[in-house]
Order: C-alpha cells, then structure tokens, then sequence
C-alpha cells in the first residue's frame, strides 16, 4: 500500500496530510507515531487526515504525535485549509473538526511569497469544567495565582475549545524555559488539576498590539507554535488589557501569525491568520507492518518562509534572548 502524502507546517508548526476516503483504511495512530519520530527526516509534531464532509467541503482530523487526538489544531487547520480550498478552486468555506465547523478563506500574503490562510477559532468556554480543570471552590480560573501551578505567575484557563493554560511572565521566565517545562510536564502526568492534560503557555507583551507566545502542547511538548495557544493568549492579553487593539501580531519561536480578537457587547469571536506552507510531497509504503519511504519531492515554498523567521529574529532580538 503506498500513501502520497504533504509535509506541511503552519508557523514551523510540522504535519504530514494525507487525504483519505476510508477512515478506517490505515491505523493511523501507528502512522502518526511513526512519521512524527522519524528524525531522519525532520520529523514531525503531528498527522493531519482530511476526510469527507456532510457539514463542509472537508472533515479535518489531528494524530498528535503520541497517538492522541486533538481536538483543533489552529496551525493545522491553516495547512488543511489551503489544501482543500485550492483543490477546490475556492477562496473561502467550511471545514469540521471534532467539534465544531469552522470557516475558512485565503488572505493576503503576511509576509513576502508566503500563503497566508486564516482561520475561525472556536468555541471559547472559561468554565474549568470545558478543559476540564479541578480547582476547589472556583467555576472559572482568569488571572489568579494559585500556589499549586505558581506562586509567582497568575494564570487563565480557557479552552478553544482544546484546553489553555496562560500565564503573562516576566522577562526572566521567557528567558529560561525550566519553569515552564516542569509545570507543563506535571500537568500533563498524572495529577489532580487537569486530569487530561493541558496545554500551558507562557505570554510577554512586546507591545499594546504585540505578544510573544512560548507553548508547551499537549502531546507534543515544546512545539515552534501553537495555533489555538496563540490565539487563545491574544483573546486574554486583550481581556487583562496587555493589549489593547483588535489585530494582534502573535511572535513565536516559529516566527508569527496575526490573531484578531473581536468583541461582540459580551462575546468574542477569533480569527487566527498566518503562514500555509507546503514542504514537501512524500511517497510512504506501508508493507507487512513497516513504513519506508520510496520518494520525496521538496518544494522551494520553505525559502519565502525563512525571510519571515529571520524578520522575526531580529524583532525578538531587540526584546529578550529567545530559548
């Protein structure tokens, strides 16, 4: 059996896409682990399935690299995006995910030479029962320092619906990465407050209508972005008033995306826009068990890419050095 697939990544978000009329043709959950820990070349932090649709043009569905599934993925829905509305020939329309559709349309290029798709995030719940997070005696959990994540970092809870926990940070805390990772690495054993896991994100405001964003994901670890935790940190960097204008620029260690946070009297409503880049085209057989390669094609999609990584530098450079 043999699977053409896309390597593909979102703000150095990596997948692989494969689009597939049979959802139960190929384990998927082995393929994934495979792919995503084949360093021999690159690896990856994710699978990505597009599938038939009754409620849009597409169904998207999110191997982590673990084997779980996620339940959005902002970077990859970008990718799936561009995928299927090009397949299309369409500017715009509506693709599943696990639990809401969401729409979808072509935007302006973000930077020089790069596709640039933006994407509807959606739905937000603050109730700690939606990530789900335990807290005693609490419903909600917005900017509050508790002494079991931190003593010194308050922290918002919020699911995009996949679960965020995001805390604004001093320089200090951006600069090293210890801190975060043994949070992020308690909250996502075994523990009693977020028996699921959770996503943890450490936030630096740059400015009134720019933040850096740093994610621990559920399932990956450190990943060069988070497309829902990007989001999900400029929708409370707007509502703690780090900033304070509706399009956001959002830097991470995988360059940056625009995030639009709109209020609607009590409602917000998201918009994640940013790079859609084609890497590659791969050829993968499946025999007896095992996975081998049989041909790669790399695109040139990545150099128009990496102008954008190296204008990001230069901005972070002036702020804090960058881990």
């Amino acid at each position: 059996m043999v699977l053409d697939l896309l390597k593909v990544h979102g703000s150095g978000n990596t997948f692989y896409l494969y689009e597939t009329d049979d959802e139960a043709s190929v384990d998927w959950i082995s393929l994934a682990k495979w792919l995503c820990a084949d360093t021999n070349h690159g690896g990856a932090d994710g699978l990505l399935l597009v599938a038939p649709s009754e409620k849009g043009i597409a169904k998207m569905r999110v191997i982590n690299a673990d084997g779980t599934e996620a339940s959005m993925c902002g970077n990859g829905l970008r990718c799936v995006a561009r995928y299927v509305l090009e397949k299309n020939d369409l500017s715009e329309g509506l693709i599943e995910t696990m639990k809401v559709t969401l729409h979808v349309a072509k935007e302006e290029p973000l930077f020089n030479g790069v596709p640039t798709y933006g994407v509807e995030i959606a739905p937000i719940s603050f109730e700690l029962s939606s990530l789900p997070m335990k807290v005693e005696d609490k419903t909600t959990f917005i900017d509050t320092v508790y002494n079991q994540l931190a003593d010194d970092v308050a922290f918002t809870a919020v699911s995009v619906p996949n679960p965020h926990l995001i805390g604004f940070v001093s320089k200090e805390k951006i600069e090293n990465k210890d801190h975060q990772e043994n949070l992020a690495a308690y909250l996502n054993g075994s523990n009693p407050i977020c028996p699921d896991g959770v996503n943890v994100s450490y936030v630096y405001p740059i400015s009134r209508n720019e933040i850096y964003v740093r994610t621990f994901e559920r399932g990956v670890g450190f990943t060069n972005a988070c497309g829902t935790a990007m989001t999900a940190s400029a929708l409370v960097s707007r509502m703690l008033k780090h900033t304070t204008e509706e399009k956001i620029t959002v830097f991470n260690p995988g360059g940056f995306v625009q995030c639009f946070v709109e209020k609607d009297q009590d409602e917000y409503k998201l918009r994640l826009v940013g790079n859609a880049t084609f890497v590659g085209k791969y050829s993968l057989e499946i025999k007896d068990g095992h996975y081998s390669y049989i041909d790669i094609d790399d695109t040139n999609e990545q150099q128009s890419y990496n102008a954008l990584i190296e204008f990001a530098k230069e901005k972070l450079a002036t702020q804090f050095t960058v881990v």
